[in-house]
């Protein structure tokens, strides 16, 4: 008998209460016919993760259950305390690096490779976060902490020392690991210690002085790169000094108490030979992933962003190899990985693949939306280099609290689906909003009024779908599904970065020379293109106006690809289970 409309609804409403001591597993072999169709999405999701869960326990995972079960007394708090430092260095160098970058390829006349400097870097970002979630599950948390911070090191080092944007950029790829590395670290530590229902206050808390370092850091960047500062170079270059000090309280705490654990005879020393060192990391499968998208999405970024566009012969030939390799991707984790980086069995859950896909339709409107967020606030609307940087980490710091009420609200509820109903319509309507308010004329209260409603929306969204994807899995494979996840944030990100190059690079000359005016010399013109420092006309000015209309253009233009991009959201939402958030770490042990 069909349902009606009212009782689909109905059903949705419904609350679909979890308890992994009651359900029942059946093997495949014994179900008979329409069994399966009685249960809901949610009961499969959970008995697919059951059956797929490996009953082997890789050296990194059990030496982070080994560190919980000798830390005692003050062991977890030196691990929260060592995760505060890190956090609060995390932020500080979020907050001004990214700024430093924009001042980095204006001082190389370079404004326009931005797009493509920040989608490459965020691809790198990306695909390095399953390697990186992986490795820490074979040689150990603390030791990929080493690896990751030394990344950081290394980077701006090279950055501070770049004479050519080449330079720069090479240093800046090296720091995107090292970045990206020690985020997924943060968000793998904090879910190893907490349980599912915790878990979404933890990780908002965890960004907790993301509400405080923003302004801090404008005064800092304010300082660093003012005619009288001491420039972008050092502003990175110090940072090389102040990481590795914030980092050591982690990193210490993880090896010390490893130690202790191997000393009590809890968990043993092994030692693995290079070819079981490959098969347990999934090198090949870590290769296809990442080469597959950087050979995908970089050559769509530099088609978009470059004169020659589709002109250049390579870019197809790196599409087509980008193609092949995500294709062979999922056979040879099937068929040929011991280990896989990304288990075949995580695309047959609901509850995951619409997780996926939220927050990658999310990260992609940001992204879109606030590539040339920057340039644009610094030339439509003349703010010193403070109040844009106020301006564009407002988005932000609404994330981080949001982030912390909707883990509160999680932790009250045990829910999360109709939370993201909430937060995707907010989504929304903040986009509408957006194209009205993010002008040339607009007020400064309405500018920063639409930053705050984006970020009530993403804060929510970014932390309820990690959770409800990381409860899907056992422990053991939480650092993979963590950083899948994140992985699929940032690869909307990099979309959404190439989508705002393209129009960035087909546009704004086009609108420039129509405020302008066709007498206007194209020296001008690629001047105000490629640098925001120096060659503007002057405030007030009727060919200032000019300018700060045509980059308002381009602006709404990458709004509305952003509200295109939002709409699907309500779908995933819709078909997402209503799932109960446990006591314990999974849904699944």
């Amino acid at each position: 008998m069909k349902m009606g409309f009212i009782d689909t609804i109905k059903t949705q409403l419904r609350p679909t209460p979890q308890h992994v001591d009651a359900v029942e597993i059946i093997p495949e072999a014994t179900q008979e016919k329409g069994v399966e169709s009685e249960k809901n999405a949610a009961d499969v999701d959970i008995e697919l993760q059951k059956q797929a869960a490996s009953p082997t326990v890789e050296a990194g995972v059990a030496r982070v259950e080994a560190v919980q079960a000798v830390w005692g007394k003050h062991g977890r708090y030196f691990i929260i305390a060592g995760l505060a430092m890190m956090m609060i260095m995390y932020e500080l160098d979020n907050s001004t690096v990214y700024i430093y970058q924009t001042y980095a390829t204006s001082s190389f006349n370079e404004v326009s490779l931005l797009a493509t400097l920040s989608t490459a870097g965020v691809i790198v970002f990306a695909v390095i976060k399953p390697p990186i979630a992986k490795l820490s599950n074979v040689i150990g948390r603390g030791e990929t902490y080493v690896l990751t911070i030394s990344c950081y090191i290394l980077s701006y080092i090279l950055c501070a020392s770049a004479k050519t944007i080449h330079a720069y950029a090479a240093g800046y790829i090296i720091y995107c690991v090292g970045q990206s590395g020690t985020n997924i670290m943060n968000d793998i530590i904090i879910s190893d210690i907490t349980s599912a229902r915790w878990r979404g206050l933890a990780i908002g808390a965890s960004f907790f002085p993301f509400l405080i370092m923003p302004w801090i850091s404008a005064f800092i960047v304010n300082s660093v790169v003012s005619p009288n500062g001491i420039g972008w170079q050092w502003g990175i270059g110090m940072m090389a000094i102040l990481m590795p000090f914030c980092a050591s309280i982690i990193i210490t705490t993880l090896l010390y108490y490893q130690g202790k654990a191997r000393k009590a005879g809890i968990v043993a020393t092994q030692k693995m030979t290079i070819y079981e060192f490959c098969s347990q990391i999934d090198l090949g499968g870590s290769i296809l992933f990442c080469a597959g998208f950087a050979m995908l999405l970089l050559p769509l970024t530099l088609a978009s962003t470059t004169t020659s566009r589709w002109r250049t012969p390579y870019l197809d030939a790196l599409i087509a190899l980008g193609i092949v390799c995500l294709i062979a991707l999922p056979f040879y984790e099937r068929f040929v990985a011991k280990h896989p980086l990304v288990p075949i069995h995580y695309f047959k859950n609901l509850t995951i693949v619409t997780s996926c896909l939220l927050i990658a339709t999310d990260s992609l409107g940001f992204s879109c939306t606030h590539t040339y967020l920057y340039a644009w606030v610094t030339v439509a609307h003349n703010y010193s280099i403070r109040n844009a940087t106020f301006y564009i980490f407002t988005n932000g710091v609404t994330q981080c609290l949001f982030g912390i009420i909707a883990g509160l609200v999680m932790l009250k509820t045990r829910r999360f689906k109709w939370l993201l109903m909430a937060a995707v319509c907010i989504r929304l309507v903040g986009y509408g909003i957006m194209i009205r308010l993010r002008g040339a004329n607009n007020s400064m209260g309405e500018l920063f009024a639409v930053q705050l409603i984006q970020g009530i929306g993403s804060g929510i969204i970014q932390t309820a779908v990690l959770v409800s994807a990381q409860i899907m899995v056992p422990h053991a494979q939480l650092a993979q599904m963590t950083a899948l996840v994140i992985c699929c944030s940032f690869l909307g990100s990099s979309i959404g970065a190439c989508i705002a190059g393209g129009i960035y690079t087909n546009t704004f000359i086009d609108r420039l020379v129509h405020y302008l005016g066709p007498d206007v010399s194209t020296d001008t013109v690629k001047a105000v293109y490629n640098s925001i420092t120096g060659v503007l006309p002057e405030w007030g000015t009727v060919q200032r106006i000019a300018v700060d209309e045509a980059y308002t253009d381009v602006l709404r233009y990458m709004t509305y690809t952003a509200l295109a991009s939002s709409v699907p959201s309500f779908i995933l939402v819709w078909f997402m289970p209503n799932l109960e958030l446990p006591e314990k770490n999974n849904l699944v042990e």
